[in-house]
């Protein structure tokens, strides 16, 4: 019989793959023989081990949390510090990070479920290379300073977006790193997934979780006198995360005698004083508010006023005075009412007060605050005049024993010390004092003094360290 051969002849150096010419021998009984063929092997690849990533202790007594939202599905590949989800306790909200490369295998929560301390997140099959025993399975605790979740972030490459955009674009398979930001530092808004949705084709908005009023259709010939049709239903769900602990807090804080006292406050001096120190404030890359300001003021009153920067215990019968002066503000955000503070007010200058505020307010925009920014508060100031109002009557947040709301500053006539009728820029403050400790006398004093620094601000010169 003839031999029939195939072509096929390849060369390659570096001495990989060398496939000689396979001879195909064909007998007198049809049976084809398959001679040996040599210098060709193949390799199978080797799957790791599957990983129980778990929700370890995240500290402050938490037992649960929220997940808020999920940055990666079932297939996603992922690698160390990647973000992997966003979770929140009625004290933080935290994004949490993974330890391993791999490919995620399952998903153990839905959005808005409640996960358990000790309980799994998801599953992670790590590289066939992770060998050895696997390292203990553990979250970022949500007790982290400034410096650290900005080197995780830095790590982990992360794009800047609130979980509102992650959420939209995950619904619509959008990668953040093929979308262009164009909000601050690159961040990625809204408007740019829409944006990036309208240029493909067949893109699908996710539905409005809102309902509207839709009118009946019209008449066919003459016009109908019905009104709109209300097509809506009510909702009922638990109060979770935030809401879950204001309830607690709140609830706690109308224990307390509060005693009320109020005042205004002629700002006109630091009006101009702001308005001349705004531009080299800007120049340095910081916004200059009143804020920095009032809590430096309420610093310097505190030092002569002690009993206001303390605490009680529940059964009052000890007192703390508190050395350092931890002066939260009142922020309204997306998430509800958050009281971050500002640690060490005693030994800051109004431009460190300033610099401060401003990284607060942008992780409280972003629902960022960590559990370090939200806990050890020994004062309160809320600027309720921030929405539009001017008086208030506000609720001591346990275990402080004082706050006050700021109220709108108004342009308003007055009398000056001529008897002569000016313009003058003026501020009331509301204030709420634990009445088991802090009689009127005292708190009015203390007005006085933080008055005083407001309406001549060249005097908190002298008084600062």
């Amino acid at each position: 019989m003839r031999h029939l051969f195939s072509t096929y002849h390849y060369k390659h150096c570096c001495s990989r793959v060398k496939v000689v010419k396979p001879v195909f021998l064909l007998c007198s009984s049809s049976r084809i023989i398959y001679p040996q063929c040599r210098n060709f092997k193949t390799s199978y690849g080797r799957a790791g081990p599957v990983l129980q990533f778990k929700l370890s202790d995240i500290g402050e007594g938490i037992m649960e949390v929220t997940v808020k939202e999920w940055y990666v599905k079932e297939g996603d590949k992922v690698s160390q510090f990647d973000s992997i989800c966003e979770v929140q306790s009625d004290k933080a909200s935290v994004t949490i990070t993974s330890r391993y490369d791999g490919v995620i295998r399952k998903l153990y929560y839905d959005v808005d479920s409640i996960a358990l301390v000790g309980t799994p997140l998801v599953d992670i099959e790590t590289d066939a290379a992770h060998d050895g025993a696997p390292e203990k399975d553990v979250v970022e605790t949500p007790a982290m300073s400034h410096e650290e979740h900005t080197h995780q972030e830095i790590k982990g490459h992360k794009t800047q977006a609130t979980p509102a955009v992650r959420r939209l674009a995950m619904e619509n398979n959008i990668k953040l790193s093929e979308v262009v930001g164009t909000g601050k530092d690159g961040r990625i808004l809204k408007e740019d997934i829409l944006n990036y949705l309208s240029k493909q084709t067949g893109a699908i908005l996710p539905p409005s979780p809102y309902h509207e009023i839709q009118p009946p259709p019209p008449a066919a010939a003459v016009p109908s006198a019905v009104g709109p049709v209300f097509t809506g239903k009510d909702r009922t769900e638990p109060l979770k995360g935030f809401h879950k602990a204001m309830v607690k807090t709140m609830t706690a804080a109308l224990k307390i005698p509060h005693f009320g006292y109020c005042d205004e406050v002629d700002m006109t001096k630091l009006v101009r004083l702001r308005l001349e120190l705004k531009e080299l404030a800007e120049s340095r890359g910081v916004k200059l508010s009143y804020m920095p300001f009032f809590i430096k003021a309420a610093s310097l009153g505190l030092l002569q006023f002690p009993i206001l920067n303390a605490s009680v215990d529940e059964e009052c019968q000890n007192i703390t005075y508190k050395a350092a002066h931890n002066i939260g503000l009142a922020m309204d955000t997306t998430q509800g009412l958050l009281v971050p503070n500002v640690k060490n007010v005693q030994v800051l200058s109004v431009f460190d007060i300033a610099v401060e505020l401003n990284r607060l307010q942008a992780l409280g925009t972003s629902g960022q605050l960590g559990t370090a920014d939200l806990t050890g508060g020994t004062f309160t100031l809320s600027n309720i005049g921030s929405i539009g109002g001017t008086y208030a009557k506000p609720v001591i947040l346990p275990p402080e024993v004082a706050i006050g709301a700021l109220g709108k500053i108004q342009v308003l006539p007055r009398f000056n010390s001529r008897d002569e009728v000016v313009k003058a820029h003026v501020m009331n403050v509301s204030w709420s004092a634990d009445h088991r400790l802090i009689d009127g006398a005292t708190m009015c004093r203390f007005s006085n003094l933080w008055k005083s620094y407001l309406e001549n601000p060249a005097t908190m010169v002298l008084d600062l360290k």
